[in-house]
């Protein structure tokens, strides 16, 4: 063998020897790494400090106006259009009494003077008859005196009472012509609006036939269809609530509000009654709500105009003692989750009520639980969490 292999075989032992023993060493000079226990972040969720409470119920709702009085005006005589009222048009408005419209009176003026004419010859035959009828009776004194007449014929009884019932014929048609006169002149006995109208000065028109749609504004409804479980938390008027409200008792108080021009406008308003039958599709109970005086102006409120649609809500009844709860922080159906020594723990609780943003607790709960009102994908009771506690409702 060559000796410079030899040398380089050599030379390569001692390299490989030589780094084995500098790793050794360094490996024994490292120190293990230290053991670090991991801590596991206990959720971060939101809660509120609740507290019992007294609360008046409010039940919400929604409905359209509508005219509480809602008139076809419809002539009774006939003839031309001579004068209508200067708001007689869509959307005009009138007072109790005035003359929305006059037909021409001629004919019927005529027909009263005829009438009355007839009526004086009437009782001029019927005071011919009285005389006729007293000189009879002379007549028969003087012939059978002292006996009573056989036949009232001889005393001409049948007579007046033919010309008293004649009398009394043309009378009738004196009271139905100037009743027929009056009527050439339409009013309503309300202030109102006109809603509709199809005539005009110069149209002839016939007895019967509908001429205008007027309503009342003295005030309007509101049909407003509730659950019938709802009933038990106001006054409704005929007892519909468990019987606790007598036909005589006032209904509850009513806020009406409706977006309108831009805002957002209110009226006060009062439960009436319901109506005569429950709906046979829905199975619900209409609440008929009134409000009186619906065309009050103000500087900022427009008035309250058949056709607007409107939310309700009613004030019902005042809960002692109860806990509100956003509707949200119910679970399952009948749960809530608290803290408690940073903990959480399912709580089964009774629920009084509920209603578009609250539940209302009667048991389950305590003045100062921490109720938690985030959501959560898995939960188990006594699992650890914190809490970040929020104001208010």
């Amino acid at each position: 063998m060559n000796k410079k292999v030899v040398i380089q075989i050599v030379l390569a032992v001692v390299v490989l020897i030589a780094g084995f023993g500098i790793f050794k060493l360094l490996a024994s000079m490292r120190k293990s790494p230290e053991k670090k226990v991991q801590q596991l972040i206990a959720p971060l969720l939101n809660a509120r400090v609740v507290k019992s409470e007294n609360i008046q119920v409010v039940i919400p709702g929604f409905g359209t106006v509508q005219p509480k009085v809602e008139v076809t005006v419809i002539p009774q005589v006939s003839g031309k259009i001579i004068d209508c009222h200067e708001d007689f048009v869509n959307g005009g408005f009138f007072e109790a009494g005035e003359s929305l419209v006059v037909i021409e009176p001629n004919d019927y003026e005529l027909a009263v003077e005829s009438a009355d004419a007839a009526i004086k010859q009437a009782k001029v035959a019927y005071e011919r008859e009285l005389a006729e009828q007293k000189v009879a009776l002379q007549e028969w004194e003087q012939i059978h005196p002292g006996e009573e007449p056989n036949s009232p014929l001889v005393t001409r009884e049948l007579q007046v009472k033919f010309a008293m019932a004649d009398f009394n014929a043309a009378q009738a048609k004196l009271n139905e012509a100037k009743l027929n006169l009056e009527r050439t002149v339409i009013k309503m006995p309300f202030s109102g609006r006109v809603a509709a109208e199809s005539v005009d000065i110069g149209q002839y028109i016939p007895a019967g036939q509908p001429i205008a749609m007027v309503y009342s504004t003295d005030a309007v409804e509101i049909a407003v269809p509730l659950a019938d479980s709802q009933l038990a938390w106001f006054d409704v008027p005929g007892g519909y609530n468990n019987g606790s409200n007598s036909i005589e008792g006032e209904g509850a108080k009513v806020e009406v509000t409706a977006e309108f021009g831009g805002g957002t406008h209110c009226w006060p308003g009062q439960v009436v009654r319901t109506r005569g039958q429950i709906d046979p599709v829905s199975r619900m109970v209409y609440v008929v709500v009134e409000v009186e005086d619906p065309f009050k102006l103000s500087k900022s409120r427009p008035p309250l105009v058949p056709g607007m649609f409107v939310e309700i809500d009613i004030k019902g009844r005042m809960i002692d003692k109860v806990i509100r709860v956003p509707r949200f922080a119910i679970r399952n159906g009948g749960e809530v989750w608290i803290e408690k020594e940073g903990e959480l723990k399912i709580v089964k609780v009774e629920i009084l009520r509920m209603d578009r943003d609250n539940a209302y607790i009667s048991g389950g709960l305590l003045d100062g639980d921490v109720v938690i009102v985030s959501p959560l994908d898995i939960v188990t009771d006594g699992m650890k969490i914190r809490t970040n506690i929020l104001g208010p409702n």
